[in-house]
């Protein structure tokens, strides 16, 4: 399925529209997006939503006033900067003062949506990234429609810049997270712990043998999988960095084979091909880029990936075992701690440090075994399907004149409670 906006045509005014929203701002945002579109499509095509119930996937930068490319943007928060992403992340309306959303938005910056949304009349928008959650209060503002907004923060806490007063359900990964928003004054039904949506194969129990063989690995060892392949290669050059640095060790691991993800990257695919040969290692699998990694999770016993928060997302629901590797800022900071603080992942910073995880884990499967069990209470493989549920009931609830959420605003600010979690 191509990832291009799709397209209004008249015709669509005859059928019921749910808009499901991203922001094309590194790959999680709209893979959450797409597997709570697929989600959508699945219970029309079985029945349980009318059949006339139209989705509409969208990059919400496709439709702003300037045109910028979301990943080369992120990109400058990479290196020397990250520490001030860092810093904006952690401290922007995060104490008392809080963000309520406006239409500010749409007026400014996406007027292209209101319009949007003006002729396909929605019944419900569903985001996943808050610049997309905004913009679409803007639009209903503006337009004077009423729907419901759906908002899914793709990670283990929640942004200050989310519409608090504005959206009408956050769809959460955690109970903490419920926590932060109960003191930003979101009331209990508006907030439900679905977990973060990932693609249904991820919900599969897999035949480990048979998806090693399917993969042409070796039965006898552990197999690790290092997730080392991106669509932005930019923020992996550190994690590449320690994996090259801890390649002359892992002869030292006579029980594990691992497997590379390069994805897209043929260059870091040479490159690691041109390590292993001069190191004379053969316990090293190098793949580019795969469509069934729901699979590949299956066959492996071990995941070393960065703290973003649809892969550990993944690894959770594939009951993968984590190491999370490399410095962590802003929101993967929060990931790191919270999946850390559960026992549900190791954190390594260094080559040093991983390789000693590595040996360890080993040496010793009961520990790789307790990851496996304390992250399980995170695992909630049908988040997609929760989430599409949750939106078309709530699109069904009869519009109230006086709900003070519909209220326009250009710019709405709010004093909240004492911060839950300090960052």
């Amino acid at each position: 399925m191509s990832d291009a906006p799709e397209t209004y045509t008249v015709e669509d005014d005859l059928h019921p529209t749910v808009l499901v929203m991203h922001a094309s701002v590194g790959s999680g945002h709209r893979s959450a997006a797409r597997s709570v579109q697929r989600a959508f499509e699945k219970l029309i095509a079985e029945g349980e939503l009318p059949k006339d119930v139209r989705i509409e996937f969208l990059d919400i930068l496709e439709l702003g006033r300037i045109k910028f490319d979301g990943n080369n943007t992120a990109s400058l928060f990479i290196g020397p900067t990250r520490p001030i992403y860092d810093l904006t992340w952690r401290y922007t309306f995060t104490g008392r003062l809080l963000w309520g959303g406006g239409t500010v938005w749409g007026r400014l910056m996406f007027p292209g949506l209101t319009e949007h949304v003006r002729k396909v009349k929605p019944i419900a928008v569903v985001a996943t990234h808050i610049t997309a959650a905004n913009a679409a209060v803007s639009a209903r503002m503006i337009t004077g429609q009423d729907f419901p907004i759906i908002s899914v923060p793709t990670d283990y806490e929640t942004e200050g810049l989310w519409p608090h007063m504005a959206t009408d359900l956050f769809c959460l990964a955690t109970e903490s997270m419920a926590e932060t928003l109960r003191a930003r004054k979101v009331s209990e039904e508006r907030m439900m712990v679905t977990g973060i949506p990932v693609r249904e194969g991820f919900a599969r129990a897999g035949e480990a043998a048979a998806d090693r063989a399917e993969w042409g690995l070796p039965e006898d060892k552990r197999v690790v999988l290092v997730l080392a392949g991106a669509t932005i290669p930019k923020p992996y050059q550190h994690f590449r960095s320690i994996m090259d640095q801890a390649l002359p060790f892992m002869h030292r691991l006579s029980h594990t084979h691992f497997v590379f993800i390069a994805g897209k990257d043929a260059e870091y695919k040479a490159h690691l091909e041109a390590e292993i040969a001069a190191l004379g290692l053969d316990c090293i699998t190098v793949l580019d880029y795969v469509d069934d990694m729901a699979g590949l999770m299956s066959a492996c016993d071990l995941a070393i990936c960065k703290s973003g928060g649809l892969v550990v997302t993944e690894c959770v629901c594939a009951r993968l075992p984590m190491v999370l590797l490399g410095r962590a800022y802003g929101q993967e900071r929060v990931n790191v701690r919270m999946l850390t603080a559960a026992g549900a992942a190791m954190h390594a910073t260094t080559a040093p440090e991983l390789v000693s995880a590595l040996e360890h884990l080993e040496s010793n499967p009961q520990a790789a075994e307790a990851l496996l069990i304390n992250g399980s209470f995170l695992r909630r493989p049908n988040a997609a399907t929760d989430i599409a549920r949750a939106a078309y009931k709530l699109s069904q609830v009869p519009y109230v004149a006086t709900d003070k959420r519909r209220k326009k605003h250009f710019v709405r600010f709010y004093w909240g409670h004492k911060p839950a979690h300090v960052r």
